[in-house]
């Protein structure tokens, strides 16, 4: 069993827990399509239920899409490379460049002086000083602004972007934390 793979156990509650959560969701998506009140929703066809069902997971496979590719450009800010993406996913280097096109961006040299940092929802910029040092600011998903603080200057752009980075974390809308 590799890593990622998951026992029976873990599936059978992985199962319940999809479940509970697509309930809510197709019976939203059965009334909606009826106009019957909750109590008689599920009242119909037996085929046009289950297509309210498969509706629904739809739905959630089109959400799962969107926080993979959102998990795998937060991993690629941090350094991923296409392929460790394609490992975790199962496909090739070529295959993770072209499911998360934008997920591992090539940094400007080091001499531009100047990068942008978009995580969590959140932009930063980092900017190099003439003397060499780095400073960032930046803006969070909830709209908070910041700055590197007060006279500290980060020696690298690596550690500017990891204050920037956690500046943006602390600051993001119902994203919610990301490992």
């Amino acid at each position: 069993m590799t890593p990622s793979e998951i026992t029976p156990e873990e599936q059978a509650e992985l199962d319940k827990a999809l479940y509970d959560a697509l309930n809510p969701l197709a019976s939203a998506i059965r009334s909606r399509e009826t106009g019957l009140p909750a109590d008689r929703m599920w009242d119909a066809n037996p085929v046009e239920v289950a297509l309210s069902v498969l509706a629904a997971w739809k739905v959630v496979d089109v959400e799962i899409k969107r926080l993979a590719e959102r998990a795998a450009a937060t991993a690629g800010s941090y350094g991923a490379s296409y392929e460790q993406l394609g490992a975790v996913w199962g496909i090739t280097r070529q295959g993770a460049r072209k499911k998360w096109p934008d997920a591992v961006s090539r940094p400007t040299p080091a001499a531009a002086g100047r990068s942008t940092l978009a995580l969590f929802g959140g932009t930063a910029e980092l900017v190099q000083s003439p003397s060499g040092d780095w400073r960032w600011t930046g803006k969070g998903a909830d709209g908070t602004s910041g700055t590197v603080a007060d006279g500290t200057l980060c020696t690298t752009a690596e550690e500017a972007a990891a204050h920037a980075g956690a500046f943006l974390k602390e600051h993001a809308l119902g994203i919610g934390h990301q490992s």
